[in-house]
């Protein structure tokens, strides 16, 4: 009889010492939540083993992994790339043209003196070598901000693998929303510039339509049409002879040199419409790209407290466990 007794106190000291482990794993669990809420009604997932893990069979194949490619391609990025390089290769190599061109009008029809328009043949050569900068500028600079947006758009797909935003890189992009607003603004007084002589060479043309009309064909007042190129500035008051009329008016209107010059300022103008088009579309991609930037960079740091609160939880459980096998 005394051994059953003793068999039963044994017994029951053995199950109040489980339930007080237990009441001490579950106080120390319950703390552990109330000093970090946001760590409740979170689901653990166990840690693959070797058989969980996929085979050689079931890796990706060829179509996934372009599928995967293209989906990290900036598109948006891809067509103001495209789009700038057109618009800056019409205008420089359409502008370079035009402008020889003009030179050679000037020289002979409207000012047959050198030391008339030296000053403008010196502009004009300035503004050539300006072309020069402005193309190879642009191609670098276009090809970074396509690198940008491989960048950020990566940083934003692959928010929960082991890709990193860094401070440095959310100050990158920053100084690039910046630096393409200053060229925004920089090409809208480009393309305002640029239609300067497409209005020149269309007010020539138009005079010469109307000396070609029938209304003044064979009449006496055809030679009181004239142009007078000094009033645009470009050349002197004394250059000579500055003023064109009549037939030889119409002469001018019909050169190679004159009809290429004036369809080149025009495509050169349409060129730099298309570039101001590019860069506020790179403005508009910059700044989400900016801001997608910030809001991974705010995810991530979420995730590293989340990951930190997680493997504190199941230290305390592993803990829990512990001293529960230690007591039993």
């Amino acid at each position: 009889m005394k051994p059953a007794m003793e068999t039963a106190a044994e017994e029951n000291t053995e199950q109040s010492q489980e339930r007080k482990v237990n009441s001490r794993a579950e106080m120390e669990i319950g703390r552990y939540h109330w000093m970090y809420p946001g760590s409740k009604n979170h689901q653990y997932r166990p840690v693959p083993t070797l058989g969980d893990r996929a085979g050689p069979l079931s890796s990706p194949g060829c179509f996934e992994c372009c599928i995967k490619c293209l989906g990290g391609v900036p598109y948006a990025s891809l067509v103001a790339t495209i789009l700038c390089f057109s618009g800056v290769a019409l205008f420089c190599g359409c502008g370079h043209v035009a402008l020889a061109g003009t030179v050679a009008i000037l020289e002979q029809h409207f000012s047959t003196n050198t030391s008339d328009h030296a000053l403008l043949s010196e502009v004009i050569q300035l503004m050539q070598y300006v072309i020069y900068g402005i193309a190879s500028f642009f191609f670098l600079y276009g090809i970074i901000l396509l690198a940008e947006g491989f960048y950020t758009t990566s940083a934003v797909k692959e928010l929960h693998g082991e890709f990193k935003t860094t401070a440095c890189g959310r100050c990158i992009s920053g100084m690039f929303v910046f630096l393409t607003y200053v060229l925004g603004v920089a090409w809208l007084g480009v393309f305002g510039f640029s239609a300067v002589p497409v209005f020149m060479f269309y007010n020539i043309w138009s005079t010469c339509e109307v000396i070609k009309s029938p209304q003044t064909n064979g009449t006496s007042g055809v030679e009181q049409i004239c142009v007078d190129v000094r009033q645009y500035g470009i050349i002197p008051w004394n250059a000579f002879p500055g003023k064109i009329c009549g037939s030889a008016l119409e002469n001018i209107c019909n050169t190679n040199e004159f009809y290429m010059s004036y369809h080149l300022f025009i495509v050169a103008c349409a060129g730099a419409g298309a570039t101001v088009i590019a860069l506020i579309h790179f403005l508009m991609i910059l700044s989400s790209n900016w801001a997608y930037l910030k809001d991974a960079s705010k995810m991530q740091a979420y995730q590293d407290i989340k990951a930190k609160e997680e493997q504190e939880l199941q230290d305390i459980q592993s803990r829990s466990k512990e001293q529960l096998n230690s007591y039993t």
